[in-house]
């Protein structure tokens, strides 16, 4: 799932490779897909984007959002997005695909689920897309130790698991349950450690694991286990991830284990991460 890093690595990607570019077709729900969810309506999509030029794309949290004069495109978490040279075959698959008057083209394919979609700029009154906008990245100079204790001190917070704290109802923006595994491990903390359980030195490691975890990934193209606009994996090694379950802990040499929990995987060290 793109999180914040891949969401930046794309949105940089976009303005260097499409920036510019007039689209000059649009084809919408190519291949139906019952988790695919589009912003705006989509049947209005050819008519709001062809014959517009493609401005700037910009992160927000996990989405990346990319101008086309008055209207905009919007790619959410879930959603595959790749671009195709003038020569490149297009995808057999894909839910939105925008082609451009130099015969290159940009698709967008939902994996599990997704949102994704175009509509006018400032016409999208949808929650999670505002909050996104709204709340500061992590590894912007505004999220900082006063702004964190806000999210860790709330009442409503103190009964939660660190996983819960960190990955759900969109307190972080783009700090999903994928990066939020190696943030854990090089906390030292476990998953499902909670957060009433914590010391004051806690909260101080926390945050800085979550500044340098975040700006590292975003440093190296986003992580191993996701692709970039190219179809690359990120350069970022993850610790913890699909890539190393059952594998020796980079610390300590004990397996990492992988475990469901809250909808979705945890993966941990149990010597290294303790409850």
């Amino acid at each position: 799932m793109m999180e914040l890093p891949e969401a930046l690595t794309i949105a940089g990607q976009i303005n260097k490779t499409i920036s510019g570019k007039r689209i000059s077709g649009v084809t919408v729900s190519h291949t139906p897909h019952k988790l695919a969810w589009y912003y705006g309506e989509p049947g209005k999509y050819p008519d709001l984007l062809i014959g517009k030029t493609i401005g700037r794309a910009d992160a927000y949290g996990g989405l990346v959002e990319v101008k086309a004069g008055n209207a905009r495109i919007l790619f959410g978490e879930g959603v595959g997005v790749r671009f195709h040279g003038p020569q490149e075959p297009r995808p057999p698959k894909h839910q939105l695909l925008i082609e451009f008057g130099d015969r290159s083209a940009l698709s967008a394919a939902v994996q599990m689920y997704g949102g994704l979609g175009s509509f006018l700029a400032g016409e999208l009154d949808n929650p999670y897309y505002k909050v996104a906008k709204e709340k500061p990245s992590p590894i912007s100079s505004a999220f900082n130790k006063a702004y964190f204790e806000r999210i860790i001190f709330a009442p409503e917070v103190e009964r939660l698991s660190l996983k819960a704290l960190l990955a759900t109802e969109q307190r972080i923006p783009g700090l999903g349950n994928g990066v939020l595994q190696d943030i854990l491990f090089k906390a030292g903390m476990h998953p499902k450690k909670k957060v009433n359980a914590l010391s004051e030195k806690d909260h101080r490691i926390l945050f800085d694991s979550i500044k340098k975890t975040l700006a590292a990934m975003a440093a190296r193209g986003g992580r191993d286990t996701e692709l970039d606009l190219f179809g690359r994996p990120g350069g970022y090694k993850t610790l913890l991830s699909k890539n190393t379950v059952n594998k020796p802990c980079p610390v300590c040499g004990a397996l990492i284990k992988k475990e469901s929990y809250m909808g979705g995987s945890v993966y941990y060290c149990e010597k290294c991460q303790r409850l």
